[in-house]
C-alpha cells in the first residue's frame, strides 16, 4: 500500500502548524490490548472513595449524602484559589463514580450524561463570580497524561487569567465571523461531515479527527448547534455527546494509551462554539517539536478516523 507524502497542515483558525508524516513501523494500536495489560494497578481504596469523603463538603452531588453517583469537591492542593490575589481562581475535583475499580469508559451513557450535567451545573455556579474570566474542564487519565490519583476523576480549573493563545483564538474567530458572516467551526462541521475524517454524526453532535491533528488519534466532539458553552447543551445533546465519548474512550483503551480530554470556556466571549478535544498521549515530542514548536504527527487523521469508526453501530 502506498504511503502519503508528509504534509504541513495549519489549524482551522490559529497560526498552529503540524507535519502529518505517516510512516511504516510500530503504531500505537500495535501495542497489547488494555484487557491484557491494564493501564493502572489497582489499590483497595483511596481518598476519593466514599468512606474517606464522609466529612468532605460537596460543591455538587448526584445522589444523596451516603449514596452518591457523582461528587464535586474542592481541590485540596489547588494551583489557584479565591484567597490568593496573585493566582486567583478555584480548582475542583469531579469524582466520576464511587466505585474505585471503574474507569469512565465503563460507565453507562446515562452516567456519563450525568457527568456532563455536573460540569454544566458547576460552570453555572462558578460563572456567577464576576472576577472569573476562564473555565477549563479537563481529565487526565494514566501516568504520562498527568493523573496523580487512580480513582476516576476529572477537574474544573477557573481563573481570572485568560491564556494568551485563547485570547488570540477568540479574536480570530470573531474576525472570521465579521468577514464570512458565520462561525468558523460551523463551517468546519459542514466540511468534516463530508470528508474522510468523520467518525460519528447524529442529529445532535459530530465527532471527527481534525485536519491538523497535533496528537496521535486526536478527536473532537462538537454539538451541531452553535452552543457557546456546556450550560447551553440540551439533555438530548448531552446524551449524544456521552454516547460518542464512551465509544471513543473504549477505543483509546484498545490502544493501551493514557489520554486527556478538555474544553475551554471563555466567560466574556458569548459566541464560542463549544467542543471537546480528546487527545491520546502516544506522541513523543523531541528535538523538532521542542526546538521549533512544529509538531510531527506520524498518524494520519484519516487513519485515526477509520480506527474510531470500527465498532460503531
Amino acid at each position: 500500500m502506498s504511503m502519503r507524502r508528509p504534509e504541513i497542515r495549519k489549524d482551522y483558525i490559529q497560526e498552529k502548524y503540524v507535519i502529518i508524516a505517516p510512516k511504516r513501523g510500530k503504531r500505537p494500536h500495535d501495542t497489547p490490548n488494555m484487557q491484557d495489560s491494564p493501564r493502572k494497578q489497582m489499590v483497595p481504596a483511596c481518598i476519593f472513595c466514599p468512606e474517606n469523603l464522609q466529612d468532605v463538603p460537596s460543591l455538587y452531588q448526584k445522589g444523596n449524602k451516603d449514596d452518591w453517583q457523582i461528587k464535586v469537591i474542592a481541590n485540596k492542593y489547588p494551583a489557584v484559589s479565591l484567597d490568593n490575589p496573585d493566582a486567583y481562581g478555584q480548582q475542583e475535583v469531579v469524582i466520576e463514580t464511587p466505585d474505585h475499580t471503574l474507569e469512565l469508559e465503563h460507565l453507562s451513557i446515562d452516567q456519563i450524561t450525568d457527568l456532563l450535567e455536573a460540569y454544566s451545573e458547576r460552570t453555572k455556579e462558578i460563572s456567577k463570580n464576576s472576577k472569573i474570566e476562564y473555565i477549563l474542564i479537563f481529565k487526565n487519565d494514566g501516568g504520562v497524561a498527568g493523573a496523580s490519583l487512580q480513582h476516576a476523576h476529572s477537574q474544573i480549573f477557573a481563573t481570572q487569567f485568560m491564556p494568551p493563545h485563547l485570547f488570540d483564538k477568540s479574536q480570530r474567530q470573531q474576525a472570521y465571523k465579521l468577514q464570512h458572516g458565520h462561525c468558523v467551526y460551523c463551517d468546519v462541521i459542514e466540511k468534516e461531515s463530508k470528508g474522510p475524517r468523520l467518525v460519528y454524526r447524529d442529529e445532535y453532535v459530530i465527532a471527527f479527527t481534525p485536519y491538523a491533528s497535533i496528537f496521535n488519534y486526536e478527536l473532537w466532539i462538537m454539538p451541531l448547534a452553535h452552543r457557546d458553552n456546556i450550560t447551553e447543551l440540551t439533555l438530548a445533546e448531552k446524551k449524544s455527546f456521552a454516547r460518542i465519548l464512551k465509544h471513543t474512550l473504549v477505543k483509546i483503551g484498545q490502544l493501551d494509551l493514557p489520554y486527556n480530554f478538555y474544553f475551554h470556556q471563555i466567560i466574556n466571549d458569548n459566541d464560542q462554539h463549544l467542543y471537546m478535544k480528546v487527545v491520546p498521549r502516544g506522541s513523543i515530542w523531541a528535538g523538532v517539536e521542542v526546538g521549533s514548536g512544529l509538531i510531527i504527527n506520524p498518524i494520519d487523521p484519516d487513519e485515526a478516523a477509520d480506527f474510531y469508526r470500527q465498532g460503531l453501530n
